[in-house]
């Protein structure tokens, strides 16, 4: 990687942003799964500030017993404080406690990348809440901890019942929807709120994400034997279904469903549709309908033909320099090339590298990529 990692300050010459490390991350046996979504995640600007900030913090602590948090808090911290500016780190700790914490990923087959991020992020908020939740004991947090609307028990770090977001993971990727139904009948409107880290998304040939958030959030006729029960009416009627977002997150992250469940063949298969993804997202599927601004800054991609076999990389966006992250190797790419990402307008193409996982940061909160 010497030279991979030279050839990049070269690259960047002089443009080389001061205090940025790029590091490459081994591989232990399939594990690209894991590093394409932590590069993603760790140029993702305010988690791993956060992160970082909740590590000096907390690394004192008596008992610092070794969880996932602790050991991704560990591993951005190595990357951040590196005196090189290029290299290859290997997250063994992290690999290592991700293996005996699930056994999903102890084996060496093929990961699902979606999985994982999945995973991690509610393993995270497990370990904050609990964090909060400890010090009750203690005279100074007298505070009872408060369920959220629809959630687990949340306590803001200092005690105060402020908002019932509390962790900074909440604060970064959590988004709520909202699912309004509609009965044909009386036209009453039954909303129930859900929240979300991400959106999994249904994709169809040669589309978009605009056209996919829009199927997302399109009206469904609830008819024949998917009628709804009307609380006001008091039997089941036709309604009309659609879901919106109602609170969209600094961080939106979102799941292209590349991966299908074909019954005649009896397993899944990959969808290599082409699905283009702008660098600049509007998002207008919202409640309030004003059109929200987003910024592309990391796409994990799924290299290979099939759901069982294959390959994870992932593209970053930093200091508007577009970077390549595959394992070990880290190399600069030029804007144009993410549009290579989008998918196949074939069914059988060469191409097999496509877009899974897309990374877009709000603008409304000065975007510091």
């Amino acid at each position: 990687m010497g030279a991979a990692g030279s050839k990049l300050e070269k690259a960047l010459g002089d443009q080389f942003p001061e205090g940025e490390r790029y590091f490459g991350l081994e591989n232990f046996g399939n594990t690209c799964y894991c590093n394409s979504v932590l590069q993603a995640l760790y140029f993702c600007v305010p988690f791993r500030e956060q992160l970082l900030e909740y590590y000096s913090s907390n690394k004192n602590g008596v008992d610092a017993e070794d969880n996932l948090l602790t050991c991704l808090a560990d591993l951005f911290t190595q990357i951040s404080s590196q005196k090189k500016k290029t290299g290859v780190i290997a997250p063994k700790r992290f690999v290592q406690r991700l293996k005996k914490q699930n056994e999903l990923f102890r084996s060496y087959m093929h990961q699902d990348a979606h999985e994982f991020l999945n995973f991690l992020l509610n393993e995270l908020v497990d370990i904050l809440e609990k964090e909060a939740q400890a010090p009750k004991n203690d005279a100074e947090t007298s505070s009872p901890s408060e369920k959220t609307a629809n959630g687990p028990k949340n306590l803001q770090a200092n005690g105060v019942k402020k908002e019932p977001l509390v962790t900074w993971v909440h604060k970064n990727f959590q988004g709520i929807l909202t699912n309004e139904t509609r009965c044909l009948r009386c036209e009453t409107v039954t909303a129930r709120d859900e929240t979300f880290f991400d959106l999994s998304l249904d994709i169809e040939q040669n589309s978009s994400i605009t056209s996919c958030l829009k199927n997302f959030s399109s009206t469904e006729t609830l008819n024949a034997e998917d009628k709804f029960f009307c609380d006001k009416c008091c039997s089941l009627q036709e309604a009309q279904k659609r879901m919106k977002i109602k609170k969209p997150p600094h961080i939106l992250v979102i799941h292209l469903k590349r991966f299908k469940y074909i019954e005649q063949l009896g397993r899944y298969k990959k969808l290599s549709y082409r699905v283009v993804f702008p660098l600049e997202l509007k998002l207008s599927n919202t409640v309030e309908d004003a059109d929200l601004e987003y910024s592309l800054f990391a796409v994990v991609v799924h290299v290979g033909s099939g759901p069982n076999h294959g390959h994870y990389v992932s593209l970053v966006k930093s200091h508007n320099h577009w970077l390549f992250f595959d394992d070990e190797n880290v190399e600069m790419i030029d804007e144009s090339a993410v549009q290579t990402f989008f998918g196949s307008a074939q069914e059988f193409s060469s191409n097999t590298d496509h877009g899974y996982i897309l990374f877009y940061e709000s603008l409304g909160a000065g975007n510091k990529s």
